[in-house]
């Protein structure tokens, strides 16, 4: 298990965000906006050799900021957010480990192949990670798309992620009924991806305490890597100390 930090992005500033509150025409609920560049954060996660956290691009704006920080980190992040077949090869240029794409393969309540294939071709199978952000709905995890506020067909089981194993390297799953809110982890999806995971997966969503990533260690049966964010003392959080963080990974 490894901790994976985050940079995500709304505006060209480092914000945490409850996601779903994420629309058009509306303000976001936001936990923290902060005060240094995103390039602070990626250098903090270099020093701390913090390889694999995200960058992630909250609608338009934030493009130069991602330039900014993948430069300082080069190698180091992975980065998402309007990823499509057109662009994956050039955020892989501008230093993306790797790009992480969710809408562009799943549209209109479902997953299109054909695009799925298309960025495949564009990133290739190892540089690609797949965000399959998902909600619970009439007793099955579908994944969301266009801001967590649609639900797809497509459910998290395991037929459906070792088909997509096959196109990706990496899963990052944000669990959309509980992201932002810090009122704990979503324990049943946990369990589940513990359980059907074929390929490295970080889960996102609910972290607030110790606590609460001893949970994802002992139901994830020590398979997934986790992100914290509201909770975290660099983005105003009180529940969680970055430098204890960056420990896990042995980084000091």
């Amino acid at each position: 298990m490894r901790f994976r930090p985050c940079i995500d992005l709304h505006q060209g500033q480092v914000k945490q965000i409850v996601g779903s509150t994420l629309r058009d025409g509306a303000v976001p609920e936001t936990n923290f906006v902060a005060e240094k560049p995103p390039a602070y954060f990626a250098k903090l996660y270099r020093h701390d050799n913090l390889y694999g956290g995200h960058v992630i691009m909250l609608g338009p704006g934030n493009e130069q900021a991602a330039i900014h920080a993948l430069a300082t980190f080069p190698g180091g992040l992975q980065l998402g957010g309007g990823i499509n077949a057109n662009n994956a090869a050039d955020w892989l240029d501008r230093g993306a480990a790797q790009v992480i794409v969710t809408s562009y393969a799943f549209r209109d309540g479902q997953l299109h192949r054909d695009n799925l294939q298309r960025v495949v071709d564009a990133a290739g199978r190892e540089r690609l990670v797949l965000d399959l952000s998902c909600g619970l709905r009439d007793g099955r995890y579908v994944v969301m798309t266009d801001r967590w506020q649609q639900a797809t067909d497509f459910e998290i089981n395991a037929d459906n992620l070792a088909f997509l194993a096959e196109s990706c390297c990496e899963f990052l799953v944000h669990a959309t009924d509980v992201e932002g809110k810090q009122q704990g982890v979503d324990e049943e999806l946990i369990a589940l991806l513990g359980e059907i995971a074929p390929i490295p997966t970080t889960y996102a969503g609910g972290v607030r305490s110790q606590a609460d990533i001893d949970v994802i260690d002992r139901l994830g049966q020590g398979k997934l890597d986790f992100t914290v964010g509201s909770a975290l003392d660099i983005f105003g959080g009180t529940g969680l100390n970055y430098e204890e963080m960056a420990a896990v990974n042995g980084a000091k």
